[in-house]
This record gives C-alpha cells, sequence and structure tokens, in this order.
C-alpha cells in the first residue's frame, strides 16, 4: 500500500498485518495494481493517461501501484515538465512521455495499456479524429484493454459516434458524472457530464 507521504512502503496503521482484513486488503492490491513502484509483476495494470495535464486520474493510479505513463502532446515541452514535477512532489514513478494524436512515432508501438485514461479530452473537435485514431490504435495493441473517459456535451456529439464508427470503437458503459456527486452539489453545476467506457467493436 503506498504510505501517506507518497512512498512506495506499507501503511503503518494498526491494522494487525496477519488479520482476515490485512490479508484479503494484500491480495487485492498485489493482483489489481501491484504494492511497489518497483514491482515489475504481471499482475501490474498498466495504465496510459492521454493529454494528461494536471494528471490527477492518472496519479490516483500511481498511488493505488499501477504502472502509469503520463503523456501530453510531443510539442508542449513545459506542460511535460510539469507533469514530471508534479509525479517528484508526490514521490510517485511515473513515466512522463510526449506523444502527439495522430502522429505514428515509436513511442506509440512501444506502449500496451490494459486501461487508457482521457479525464477531459473531448472539448476541441478538431482534435476529435486523430484522438480516436491513437485511441484505436492503442486498444489494438492489447487486446482486452479499454479507454476510460469524460464527455461534457457540448455540440459534437454526432461527430464523436461518427469518428467511434470510423475507427471500429463503440462505448459500452455511459454514466452520468453527476450521478456521483450529492445532489446539493451537482444541483449547482450546469451541462450533462458522461462518464464513459470504450472499446474495440470486435
Amino acid at each position: 500500500m503506498i504510505s501517506d507521504d507518497g512512498s512506495c512502503g506499507r501503511d503503518s496503521g494498526s491494522t494487525d498485518a496477519n488479520s482476515p482484513e490485512s490479508a484479503q486488503m494484500n491480495t487485492i492490491s498485489l493482483h489489481s495494481f501491484g504494492d511497489s513502484c518497483d514491482n515489475d509483476d504481471v499482475f501490474t495494470i498498466k495504465i496510459i493517461e492521454l493529454g494528461a495535464g494536471t494528471s490527477l486520474p492518472g496519479l490516483v493510479a500511481a498511488k493505488v501501484g499501477a504502472d502509469v505513463t503520463l503523456t501530453d502532446n510531443a510539442d508542449r515541452v513545459e506542460v511535460l515538465d510539469n507533469i514530471q514535477k508534479v509525479c517528484d512532489l508526490n514521490m510517485l514513478c511515473c513515466k512522463v512521455k510526449g506523444l502527439t494524436w495522430g502522429v505514428w512515432d515509436t513511442l506509440m508501438f512501444d506502449l500496451h495499456p490494459q486501461i487508457l485514461l482521457g479525464a477531459d479530452v473531448l472539448y476541441d473537435s478538431n482534435a476529435f479524429d486523430d484522438l480516436f485514431s491513437t485511441v484505436a490504435f492503442l486498444l489494438e495493441s492489447t487486446p482486452g484493454s479499454i479507454f476510460i473517459t469524460t464527455y461534457h456535451n457540448r455540440s459534437g456529439h454526432h461527430l464523436i459516434e461518427f469518428l467511434m464508427f470510423k475507427w471500429g470503437l463503440k462505448c459500452l458503459k455511459l454514466v452520468d458524472g453527476f450521478s456521483f456527486m450529492p445532489p446539493d452539489k451537482a444541483s449547482g453545476l450546469g451541462g450533462n457530464i458522461q462518464l464513459a467506457e470504450i472499446v474495440l467493436d470486435s
């Protein structure tokens, strides 16, 4: 378990390490994510965050032991530098890479994610085609992988449906993002935010 200070050790809480509760938690942690920054165990989940920016989803995944690669546009050096600084400040063992959607460089062929994350990547309709082509390629590189993203229904819904069909993708789940929030918080927010799980349509 990742300790509060971000180090890769076990929690120093009062739970007895030999208790059934502790054994169950350790088993879930090991088989779901792994429990060490240096763990190369086959059970460790490989996660890539696209358009990471502030990288919050990827950082949380790294906190629970996933093997995380944080990516953003290769031309945005200042963003990539900031992502690395945030990882260092939180003492997290993430890889930081420049990945430009729609550009087929060597990095694209080296990534084999089990989970792709995209927190707020569907905002510029001009980038949708490059994004979905990249997502489709990365999903094809690892059978059974998924893309989890959020979508704020601004105006490009029909374009997204067309491009998903074009690149052989389908949406498995669509959840109202506000359903996770207390009613008093959700009522003060406008728009329609969805949490989507996207896979290859095969």
